[in-house]
């Protein structure tokens, strides 16, 4: 009898530990995967950055000749922030100079191979074709009169050349020549030439194509060289032609330079940032593919950050990233909301928590 309930006392606290471990297993796979509820706001940490920066260098190798601002300076589109000494750089000046150059020798390549198409000769049963078809469409006869010419082309007996030939067609369609050889051979000439007229028509409209390239592409570098209407679109061009200088692209503070008079710098180097801190912008670090897929473009949020304890920011959540990247083995996705308030004690780099207002 104390046997059985010795039993039956073990088999009892061993259905109870087991349905204590199913508990804590729950518990362990609950906390493992914390997802916002179906009602709560979604939640995730950040990074204040400004509306937007740039990194920058030159496009140039050599010496640093001059430092034009400090670190902190504002500067505006097209200001010029440094130059370099190098055999190969030249100054936005210098830029002009040979950009006004490139523009009158492409017109006069313009001239040069208009000239050429205008006076070539073509064909008279080419004339309704573009190059391209008349290359395709003569090939075609040069391979046909090949294969005509072919059972002639190893026969030892030589045959006089005459100008006319005694040809007839059969009712079959077939046409027949007393002097074969030489006629058919007469026919593989001719339509190799007609062959190369076509690919010379080609190569003198290739001439003129390249030649109108070459001039809007001269034409857009003198345009944006000259044009200081809107240095912001023209910035890129800018800083690879006049390579000599280095230019803020938009308007902006001088958040960062790292270059001193008498250094040298490598082209493709930074040296310098710029930002626009007139507004500010909060990139979420750890927003797992759960939590995305309930934050929507313009949806309201609220920032509060671990330096200003009690200062609670609105946003406005402006871009979700399409791409996504992987943080201690989840998948998270970058959201960029733009505040719409601002603290003066905001700085780059500060931490923030995101709170997305449904």
């Amino acid at each position: 009898m104390k046997t059985k309930a010795v039993v039956f006392f073990v088999v009892v606290l061993g259905l109870l530990l087991a349905g204590c471990g199913a508990g804590d297993t729950s518990a362990t796979k609950a906390a493992a995967a914390p997802t916002a509820s179906k009602g709560e706001a979604v939640v995730s940490e950040g990074r204040v950055e400004p509306i937007r920066f740039v990194e920058i260098g030159f496009n140039a190798s050599g010496l640093i000749s001059e430092v034009l601002v400090k670190q902190g300076d504002s500067v505006t589109a097209g200001q010029v922030i440094a130059r370099l000494e190098g055999s190969d750089a030249q100054t936005l000046e210098i830029a002009r100079t040979a950009a006004e150059r490139e523009l009158v020798d492409a017109n006069e390549a313009i001239r040069v191979a208009q000239r050429s198409l205008d006076y070539f000769t073509i064909p008279t049963e080419l004339r309704s074709m573009t190059p391209y078809e008349a290359i395709h469409y003569t090939y075609d006869k040069v391979e046909k009169a090949r294969k005509d010419y072919e059972p002639y082309s190893y026969t030892n007996k030589r045959y006089e050349r005459r100008t006319n030939y005694d040809c007839r067609i059969t009712r079959g369609f077939i046409e027949i020549c007393d002097n074969a050889p030489q006629y058919y051979e007469k026919k593989l000439d001719d339509a190799w030439l007609d062959y190369q007229k076509a690919i010379q028509w080609l190569e003198r409209d290739a001439a003129l194509e390249k030649a109108e390239a070459r001039l809007s592409e001269a034409q857009k570098n003198y345009d944006d060289l000259r044009n200081d209407a809107n240095l912001e679109e023209t910035a890129g061009i800018r800083a690879s032609l006049a390579d000599a200088e280095l230019s803020a692209p938009f308007p902006g503070t001088v958040a960062k330079l790292d270059i001193k008079v008498g250094e040298t710098t490598s082209a493709g180097t930074t040296i310098a940032t710029i930002a626009d801190f007139s507004k500010w912008v909060i990139k979420t670090t750890d927003l797992t593919e759960v939590d995305v897929v309930n934050v929507k473009q313009g949806q309201t949020a609220k920032i509060t950050l671990d330096a200003l304890p009690g200062v609670e920011l609105k946003g406005t959540v402006d871009k979700i990233g399409q791409t996504y990247s992987e943080k201690q083995g989840d998948i998270v996705y970058e959201v960029t909301i733009v505040l719409n308030d601002t603290n003066p004690a905001l700085r780059w780099g500060m931490t923030a928590k995101v709170k997305f207002v449904k």
